[in-house]
């Protein structure tokens, strides 16, 4: 189930949005979806922070009465929310601060079903690119997380477990070494590191004789003849990923 939330103080212009998706569905086959129509931002924002409701896709109007679109987009932003926002708006003088909160498109009404059509095949890639960077897996003590995979720094075999460390937080989770490899595995960044680490190459600072220093302060402490195994590696993607900037 795809969520789509639609916030405009005319009604009329929600409708119309409602109509076009509708239309969109039926015309790309997209996955099913569940529209929440607002006419405020400050009702778009209660819901999403008292009811934690996260959509995947905002259509946000910019002028409205009370809370611009780009003030609620902010607060978004500020609350980590990851939500894909749209904006719409009948002027363009608001562009730079609409990509300045991460907006996947900015359409100026009229909207025009072409104009749509090209837009949510746009975030439709756009969802799916994002999606391919994600992974999904089960956390100790049940349940289960989905993340990106570049907000893995680095990871640590416990056994039958597993400890993330994220930028900000552990994770634990009930895999074996070789089924978070084999999750990891098609993401170039990372690279095994002796029996025990998978390592983020993105996030390696230095490698010295012994031990990797990583970016989130985190040190790996490992064998010597590991260390120099691994900086062949490590300077091997580093300066592929130079060439190709």
């Amino acid at each position: 189930m795809y969520f789509i939330a639609l916030c405009d103080d005319d009604v009329r212009e929600l409708d119309i949005i409602e109509d076009y998706l509708t239309i969109y569905q039926k015309s790309k086959e997209m996955d099913e979806y569940r529209i929440d129509r607002f006419q405020s931002a400050e009702e778009l924002l209660w819901r999403i922070t008292e009811k934690e409701y996260t959509p995947d896709l905002l259509f946000l109007d910019i002028f409205m009465s009370g809370k611009t679109g780009i003030e609620a987009a902010k607060e978004l932003r500020r609350q980590e929310c990851g939500t894909s926002i749209a904006f719409l708006t009948t002027s363009k003088e608001y562009a730079l601060e609409a990509y300045g909160v991460d907006a996947v498109q900015y359409l100026v009404k009229p909207l025009t079903q072409e104009k749509f059509f090209h837009a949510m095949d746009i975030i439709v890639q756009h969802k799916k690119l994002e999606l391919e960077n994600q992974i999904v897996v089960k956390v100790a003590g049940g349940g289960i997380r989905q993340m990106k995979a570049d907000d893995i720094i680095y990871c640590e075999s416990q056994k039958n477990y597993q400890m993330l460390y994220l930028e900000a937080e552990e994770c634990r989770v009930r895999m074996t070494t070789k089924e978070l490899w084999e999750t990891l595995e098609r993401f170039a960044q990372f690279s095994k590191c002796g029996r025990s680490y998978i390592l983020n190459l993105n996030h390696v600072v230095s490698v010295e004789k012994e031990e990797i220093l990583m970016d989130n302060e985190g040190t790996v402490y490992i064998p010597r003849n590991v260390s120099a195994e691994f900086k062949k590696v490590y300077f091997s993607y580093y300066f592929n990923n130079e060439e190709k900037q």
